[in-house]
């Protein structure tokens, strides 16, 4: 994606000015790459529960795995570090996130490894049943997860670039719809591949799953213009301009 010589240009990153505004958005950012690997843990964890919501009205009912829930907050949060700290910064919550899913797939495997006492409230077969399939169900979480937030953080510095910083709606949206599909296309034809869900559902879940998180993608639009609002105007930002850490 080549970037036409007339595309407006952004200004130059805003190194805080006290030490005391340089720790406050170190400990801001921190905070949200927090609650990005926080969500992405949990919808790994959480994913093998699926529910559903008959529409009102409709004749539809509505059918998805809970591990839906929380995961539109990892794009919420990675386009809001994208917007406020950069591309570099975006890319580094990701591979944290990444690090943290191995890490808690090898705790995992560890603890089905061990075997239960006689007191344990959880046996050893009601911790299979539950977290038995999580090796390869983190395995292909991750595999979409890669795609989808390393595609969501470029196409969003694309749109940034291409705008020079203006139409933060554009690029909240049109860099997470398309990562979203993706990564729910990926996961669902993994999850099929290895048997843990069956291929008759694949339709209906791929449009359940990707309607939800469009609708999400839109709904959470004034959170990342508030968001980005407040961090303009405690550290002085111009539209567009990140903060240097």
């Amino acid at each position: 994606m080549a970037l036409n010589t007339d595309t407006p240009m952004l200004a130059d990153p805003l190194r805080p000015k006290t030490e005391r505004d340089r720790e406050l958005a170190l400990s801001l950012y921190l905070l949200l790459a927090a609650l990005f690997v926080a969500s992405l843990i949990t919808c790994n964890l959480a994913f093998r529960k699926f529910f559903m919501w008959p529409v009102p009205g409709s004749g539809f009912t509505f059918e998805a795995s809970v591990g839906l829930l929380p995961y539109p907050l990892t794009f919420l949060v990675t386009d809001l570090i994208s917007e406020i700290y950069g591309k570099r910064r975006a890319n580094d919550v990701v591979k944290g996130g990444l690090a943290a899913s191995i890490l808690t797939l090898l705790v995992i495997a560890a603890a089905g490894a061990v075997p239960a006492t006689e007191w344990s409230p959880v046996t050893n077969e009601e911790f299979d049943h539950v977290f038995g399939q999580t090796a390869l169900a983190v395995g292909a979480s991750m595999a979409a997860y890669l795609i989808a937030q390393f595609l969501d953080v470029r196409i969003f510095h694309f749109w940034k670039h291409r705008t020079g910083g203006r139409m933060l709606w554009l690029r909240n949206n049109f860099s997470t719809i398309p990562s979203q599909f993706v990564d729910t296309v990926v996961v669902l034809l993994l999850l099929c591949l290895v048997g843990e869900i069956e291929w008759a559902l694949f339709g209906a879940l791929l449009l359940n799953g990707f309607g939800f998180k469009v609708l999400v993608a839109a709904l959470d639009t004034p959170l990342v213009y508030a968001g980005a609002g407040w961090f303009r105007k405690r550290f002085g930002l111009k539209p567009g301009q990140e903060i240097s850490l």
